[in-house]
């Protein structure tokens, strides 16, 4: 059996876990999980690398991890995996799956319980066996019911961050073919939904059969679902499905329109349209008679784009990312949808990291790299002394920093101004991971929950709250601490953080990053709503990051928020003033 790069990156990722759980060498266990990740990234087939004799020159590939990819593409499976799995439970690996379950928690279980599976773990935590288990108790048993149950709502969908980019590389290819005239992502890619199920591809063409012919010829194909005139889907060896439709210009705009969606959002213009006597689909607007049949013998409308369709029923144009029922309908009848921000607007990114804590890169060149990209004004926000894991500054290194951001910001002189910050632990009791003293000597501070997660929705907003109301506190960094896939955001009262946030003018991040994209759009909309001041930042912890922006300003946009709400697109004169009177 023909293994896919996803498939036997999968196996690499067990093979990490169950080295883990077993207590091997911890430089053992990551070089299989970053074996796994460099294969999850490659666009071409580990077929057709190893065949060139070019698998050794991948990254965290060596000779050792390069001989088991080659088991694996010759027989379709893995002796050491295999030998590994009957030593190790593969159930575990799952279990490891759940929120607040790590390896020595996975291992105690099946070891004092013979626990092999995540019902067995359901089973015992509901008959309050693992209460009495070493180390644990009832409110971590409660934990693993919570942990158990958010897995089960996970999905075998795709984060926008790796979607998109791999819909973007198809459409590039395609649009390089001289039959295509026009094309683009549609689906909730598009309207830029957090997660992705498949992507959708439109070209517009007088001749589809080269394009079909290239997209299903693609080298990161793992198989062809389906190779027709006009349509056709393939999965790629990510595992990812998408859907290409190939079709004629003059249909360009319903065609996009209702393969856009969202499903609410086209059953509410279709209702529109019927109202005014005609019936839309992605073809065309056709004329109905009484009883809403179309008449076939009546001209039809043809719209090659969409601002003709959204005119034609006397519509203002709805921004894709808008498209969920969720008013925009309404809003663009009485033409009063919103100036939504772009990334035209952006003049600034308020939070970033160096090598001082866990970033990649040192403040020059996080500085340098922000000028290419248009920036006016940047803040180093490297993490604060708690954070050991990402080697958080203690007070005298972060007043070592300050001093050597305000020598850099004179050598770049006019060019951009850099401001001195720190991304602060909230602590469980609610604390900040310095002193006032030491807060108010920075230009802007960051306060942001790391640990503690899983407390209680009392605790949760008052540590919130108590951020929020600490003067020399200038923004609230991802507010909801979700990341995908595996932890959902912090129980948090959110009405009451609303209005704090109001009240003391503390700004709420929209941090840009596709693994967070927090605030959630409705908690932007919230925010927007209430006159809370948004920021949104890459928080990069490498130059790479600094161009996730764009997921940050899509995830604002789909909670319709403006420029005019957001921080960082003030001009540095503004900008100044503002921290300048916090701080007095």
């Amino acid at each position: 059996m023909s293994l896919s790069n996803r498939e036997i990156a999968e196996i690499f990722e067990r093979c990490s876990d169950m080295l883990q759980i077993r207590g091997d060498n911890i430089h053992r266990v990551l070089s299989y999980r970053r074996a796994a990740e460099t294969i999850r990234a490659l666009p071409r087939d580990l077929r057709a690398i190893s065949q060139a004799g070019g698998l050794t020159q991948l990254s965290h590939i060596g000779k050792t991890i390069a001989a088991k990819i080659d088991e694996m593409l010759d027989t379709g499976e893995l002796d050491f995996y295999n030998r590994l799995a009957a030593e190790i439970p593969e159930g575990l690996v799952d279990i490891m799956h759940i929120n607040g379950v790590g390896p020595k928690k996975a291992k105690l279980f099946w070891e004092q319980l013979d626990i092999t599976d995540i019902e067995d773990l359901k089973e015992a935590a509901g008959q309050g066996q693992l209460a009495a288990l070493p180390g644990m108790g009832k409110k971590s048993q409660e934990k693993i019911l919570e942990g158990i149950e958010a897995l089960s709502r996970q999905t075998g969908r795709s984060s926008i961050g790796d979607a998109l980019p791999a819909a973007q590389s198809i459409l590039d290819l395609l649009l390089e073919l001289p039959e295509a005239e026009e094309g683009a992502i549609a689906g909730s890619i598009r309207r830029g939904r957090e997660t992705i199920g498949d992507v959708d591809i439109l070209i517009a063409s007088a001749d589809a059969a080269p394009i079909m012919d290239r997209f299903v010829g693609m080298e990161n194909v793992a198989r062809v679902l389906g190779h027709g005139p006009t349509k056709s889907s393939v999965e790629l060896q990510s595992g990812l499905q998408v859907d290409v439709r190939v079709l004629h210009k003059s249909r360009w705009g319903t065609a996009l329109t209702y393969f856009t969606g969202s499903q609410a959002h086209n059953v509410k213009m279709r209702g529109i349209a019927l109202n005014q006597g005609l019936s839309l689909n992605e073809h065309a607007l056709s004329p109905v008679d009484d009883d809403k049949i179309i008449i076939e013998s009546a001209d039809k409308i043809l719209c090659d784009s969409e601002e003709k369709v959204y005119a034609a029923l006397g519509l203002q144009y709805v921004p894709p990312e808008l498209r969920e029922d969720a008013g925009e309908i309404e809003a663009a009848q009485a033409h009063q949808l919103p100036q939504l921000v772009s990334r035209a607007d952006i003049v600034a990114d308020l939070h970033m990291h160096t090598t001082a804590s866990d970033g990649k890169q040192t403040i020059r060149e996080m500085a340098a790299a922000c000028i290419e990209r248009g920036h006016q004004y940047i803040v180093i926000t490297d993490h604060s002394r708690s954070l050991g894991v990402a080697n958080g500054l203690s007070i005298e290194r972060l007043l070592a920093q300050v001093e050597e951001v305000r020598r850099i910001d004179d050598e770049f002189g006019d060019d951009i101004q850099i401001f001195a910050g720190s991304e602060v632990d909230i602590r469980a009791d609610g604390s900040l991971d310095y002193p006032d003293e030491i807060l108010k000597q920075l230009d802007f501070a960051i306060a942001s929950l790391h640990s503690g997660l899983g407390q209680k929705r009392e605790q949760i907003t008052m540590r919130l709250l108590s951020a929020i109301s600490n003067p020399y506190i200038h923004m609230i960094g991802h507010p909801s601490a979700r990341q995908f896939p595996h932890r959902e955001e912090v129980d948090a009262d959110w009405d009451a953080v609303m209005e704090a946030a109001a009240a003391n003018e503390t700004i709420l991040e929209i941090n840009a990053n596709p693994l967070r994209l927090d605030l959630k759009p409705s908690l932007a909309r919230m925010a927007k709503d209430a006159g809370v001041l948004v920021a949104i930042n890459t928080d990069a912890h490498a130059i790479s990051h600094l161009d996730l922006m764009d997921y940050g300003i899509t995830n604002a946009r789909r909670g319709w928020v403006e420029a005019r709400h957001v921080v960082n697109t003030w001009d540095i004169a503004r900008f100044r003033q503002w921290i300048g009177s916090r701080r007095s």
